[in-house]
């Protein structure tokens, strides 16, 4: 997830506050997704010792709703706010773009909803397929994410009418 995201910043950043600012926020959650996987062995039985603490948890789960509602309420106005001041509109390539990438913030809720309000008694036994289910889910949106962010790119480039 980090090499790509450093992918994606070497091509795009700069070029638009807004972008600058979502990879910013995307780097924050990955790192914070990081701190967890390296906290369980990969392939044993997940001791209680190993698993992260009722707070580390908790702050992924920050992270991931806080990731969600910014891209939802931040970032998508930011960029449609730039685009109607160009003149430009969203195509069906983004519209449709934009519609997948709102079908992963369900699977993502979810696992806020059981690893939020965890505490140190709590056994999460799934906890290891949870989070790298929901590794694979965060790929899947930050890849979707990348083609909106080369879309937007694109547009932003040339202005309509130009």
């Amino acid at each position: 997830m980090l090499n790509k995201l450093k992918q994606t910043q070497a091509q795009f950043g700069g070029s638009s506050d807004v972008i600058d600012h979502w990879l910013d926020t995307r780097q924050r959650l990955i790192v914070e997704y990081c701190k967890l996987a390296a906290l369980k062995p990969s392939s044993q039985k997940v001791a209680l010792t190993q698993l992260p603490s009722p707070q580390e948890l908790q702050n992924f789960c920050q992270h991931v709703v806080d990731y969600i509602s910014e891209g939802h309420f931040k970032i998508y106005d930011m960029v449609m706010q730039k685009w109607q001041a160009t003149g430009f509109s969203p195509t069906d390539e983004i519209d449709q773009t934009y519609f997948k990438i709102v079908t992963t913030t369900e699977p993502l809720l979810n696992y806020t909803d059981n690893y939020a309000e965890v505490d140190t008694e709590d056994e999460l036994e799934d906890f290891d397929a949870d989070l790298s289910q929901i590794g694979e889910v965060l790929e899947e949106r930050f890849e979707l994410e990348d083609q909106l962010i080369q879309m937007i790119a694109e547009s932003l480039e040339i202005p309509p009418g130009a």
